[in-house]
């Protein structure tokens, strides 16, 4: 993606779309308290709501031992995340593809372990994965129908 923003509309349009720089995009992983991760497990698709922590330009999430771990463990990976402010009547969506790695280096645990990320589940999510993104795309739009700030009248 490139590093400069631009919008896929003309000046005027309601709907212009503003693509995101991976800064601006990290950024906006960051705020967001919980993505999606999509991994393929068992010969089919499968997408589970994680918490998470954007970690040195990575996405990091704890999970237990199961489908979440064994479909990202040095797999092909994509998260995503979103927002929508109603005062603004803003929209954001942050997709990210990468490569699933499980933190396994004892100094490299210590670190994670020390971030902001802590399971919203009871059970124990011994296991860290960080997903080392190759591709972060990301965008801003105005949402011009389908979400309502307050009830018609």
């Amino acid at each position: 993606m490139s590093s400069h923003a631009m919008s896929t509309n003309t000046p005027g349009d309601t709907g212009a779309t503003r693509e995101l720089p991976r800064d601006e995009a990290l950024a906006l992983l960051q705020e967001a308290p919980v993505g999606r991760l999509a991994v393929f497990v068992g010969g089919r698709p499968d997408i589970f709501p994680v918490n998470h922590v954007v970690d040195r330009g990575s996405i990091l999430f704890r999970t237990a031992h199961g489908r979440k771990l064994w479909g990202s463990a040095g797999l092909p990976v994509a998260f995503e995340a979103d927002g929508y402010d109603v005062a603004t009547g803003e929209a954001w969506s942050v997709v990210v593809h990468g490569q699933g790695v499980v933190v396994a280096n004892p100094d490299e645990v210590l670190s994670a372990l020390e971030l902001p990320i802590l399971p919203w589940q009871s059970g124990e999510k011994p296991r860290l994965v960080r997903i080392s993104p190759e591709e972060v795309t990301g965008r801003r739009f105005r949402v011009v129908g389908g979400v309502r700030s307050e009830p018609p009248a």
